[in-house]
């Protein structure tokens, strides 16, 4: 299949890694910094990549956060694509790191978890008692705005996380420092952004599409809400 650039704009693939798991068999966290990709996750990136690869996608820049699971999301769907091309890390592009959770009394958990991804919280939300949402968008919007200034790129895959996929499409749509947090991300999904010349010029072509679950039928609750159901039962047993 050909790639048609039929109008003055540059596309960004942006991509969420493929499922991990963030606690262990007794329900106990894994720090987030250092979970690698489970089966799942990594069918969800090799089934990402097999899609490119039918539409002859070829990629001019590859970002990553630099967190293991970014890495070899990028690293398996650059192998379905048969494309050498060198990762760039980001660490401002890392996810919204949350505080210790164990510090985080029972009856706030919830909130804790769910709270700044509701689509309600301001910029002074704190996400799992660590960041707040306007200290990840002061971090994740020079890295975009560089990017996007870069006139080195026609089409360039991110792969990197909920709560940044969130923040970058935030900025892009809105052009200011806002966070939507109704923009699903499901684990290993890809969204499809066009951008032109102008700042406004911004199209979001394709948003959370998941190769192995297109009609997203697996779940109706949020990746926070999951995590939450899962903490919350090994925080009830102890």
């Amino acid at each position: 299949m050909t790639v048609v650039r039929d109008a003055e704009r540059r596309r960004i693939f942006l991509m969420r890694h493929g499922s991990v798991s963030y606690f262990d068999d007794e329900g106990r966290p894994v720090p987030p910094d250092t979970v690698a990709l489970s089966p799942l996750g990594r069918e969800q990136a090799t089934a990402a990549g097999r899609l490119f690869a039918q539409s002859g996608m070829r990629f001019d820049r590859v970002i990553v956060s630099g967190l293991a699971r970014t890495v070899e999301t990028a690293e398996r769907v650059l192998a379905e694509t048969g494309q050498a091309i060198a990762l760039e890390p980001r660490r401002g592009l890392r996810e919204i790191e949350g505080g210790r959770l164990g510090d985080i009394p029972l009856e706030q958990l919830r909130e804790a978890f769910v709270g700044a991804f509701d689509g309600t919280g301001g910029m002074d939300t704190r996400f799992l008692g660590g960041e707040t949402l306007g200290e990840l968008m002061a971090r994740v919007v020079p890295e975009i705005e560089a990017f996007r200034a870069d006139p080195g790129w026609d089409v360039a895959l991110m792969v990197l996380h909920g709560g940044v996929n969130r923040a970058v499409m935030s900025f892009l749509l809105t052009g200011e420092k806002r966070f939507l947090g109704g923009l699903g991300q499901a684990a290993g999904c890809i969204n499809a952004i066009d951008l032109g010349r102008e700042r406004h010029d911004v199209h979001v072509r394709m948003l959370n599409h998941s190769p192995l679950d297109a009609l997203q039928t697996a779940t109706r609750k949020t990746t926070m809400e999951v995590l939450f159901d899962q903490y919350h039962a090994f925080r009830s047993r102890t």
